[in-house]
């Protein structure tokens, strides 16, 4: 156990470093990342506004490496319903991202065009705007590592409120869809707290820009169908990331399926490297035509599941739980298409 408590506490002092160290050279995921991506979609593009047809609510809670100190937790909800004949689609989407001592909160506010390209296909423009209040509590570091490391004041404490905006296209019909995105298009200065980068020169910290390209579709009719679907992200000054999921539907009612993350991690003054980031098992209940539950699981497959350090079982690892659920308001079979694979 005190080797744990020791990876704790190092955990929590490399998750503030990351933070701070952002703008050298080491370019970390600023949006929070899902393993249901594919039911989180309004999070990542703004155009999938209304694409369901109906007044549409989804919450979706990631609660990451359970049992370490500082792990991530993000909780996301979401609405969007389409206006104007179907034309156009509104939404609100509320974010909350803890990080170590980082707790973001985000509320923004989307609008798409939706534009008929084929009997059954729709091409949506969409847009975004809101604010993200970002939180970092550094005089509490003294807290979580040795005082003797470094100790943080109250001064440096961050509390700032950095609006964005950001934009999307996506392409749909009852079989398949693509989408690519910008969900944060500004670049905010973060704080004053200034590191020299590798010539000398203070960097400073900033937001960065995260690009993502999503695609799936579905094979089959009758009571069995596969759905394979992908998400390429790409945050600027970094290299890419690759999501990978197949799910297999069950007479519409009863899914499961597998995922694959590969993430790339460029350390200072080394080159890319491309790690198998985890496994993903996940399970999806169409309970009712409106009400539908999803669960997903990491099996992490970094450094910090090696059991002689965590004192985790290795086959199972440090736990990574994902909960989704969502509910439609439609009042009629014309309405609820029973399931929604997208």
């Amino acid at each position: 156990m005190k080797n744990f408590t020791n990876l704790k506490n190092r955990l929590a002092a490399l998750l503030l470093w990351g933070v701070l160290l952002i703008s050298y050279q080491t370019f970390a995921q600023q949006e929070a990342m899902f393993s249901q991506y594919m039911f989180n979609t309004l999070a990542i593009n703004p155009a999938y506004a209304g694409s369901r047809d109906v007044l549409s609510l989804t919450t979706l809670g990631r609660y990451q490496w359970m049992g370490v100190e500082g792990a991530p937790k993000t909780f996301t909800f979401t609405m969007d319903t389409p206006i104007k004949n179907e034309k156009m689609g509104i939404g609100l989407q509320v974010t909350r991202d803890e990080v170590g001592l980082q707790k973001n909160t985000g509320v923004h506010f989307t609008y798409s065009y939706r534009v008929k390209v084929g009997p059954r296909s729709t091409l949506a423009f969409g847009v975004q705007g809101g604010a993200t209040n970002v939180r970092w509590a550094l005089s509490d570091v003294s807290n979580l590592t040795n005082p003797t490391d470094y100790v943080f004041s109250g001064s440096q404490d961050i509390n700032n409120i950095l609006p964005n905006f950001g934009g999307g296209l996506y392409l749909s019909n009852d079989k398949g869809y693509i989408g690519v995105s910008c969900p944060q298009i500004m670049q905010n200065k973060l704080s004053n707290f200034n590191l020299p980068d590798s010539s000398g020169k203070a960097s400073v910290g900033k937001t960065r820009r995260h690009y993502f390209l999503m695609m799936g579709f579905v094979i089959g009719k009758g009571s069995f169908k596969v759905k394979p679907s992908t998400m390429v992200r790409y945050t600027q000054g970094a290299p890419l990331g690759f999501d990978g999921n197949i799910n297999f539907w069950i007479k519409d009612k009863i899914s499961f399926g597998v995922s694959g993350r590969i993430s790339q991690f460029q350390a200072m003054g080394q080159d890319s490297k491309s790690l198998f980031d985890a496994a993903i098992g996940m399970l999806e209940l169409q309970l009712t035509p409106q009400f539908r539950i999803g669960y997903a699981y990491d099996f992490t497959s970094n450094k910090l599941n090696d059991v002689t350090k965590t004192g985790f079982n290795r086959l199972v690892g440090i736990p990574t739980h994902e909960l989704m659920l969502r509910y439609e308001f439609g009042f009629g079979k014309s309405k609820i298409l029973t399931p929604r694979y997208f």
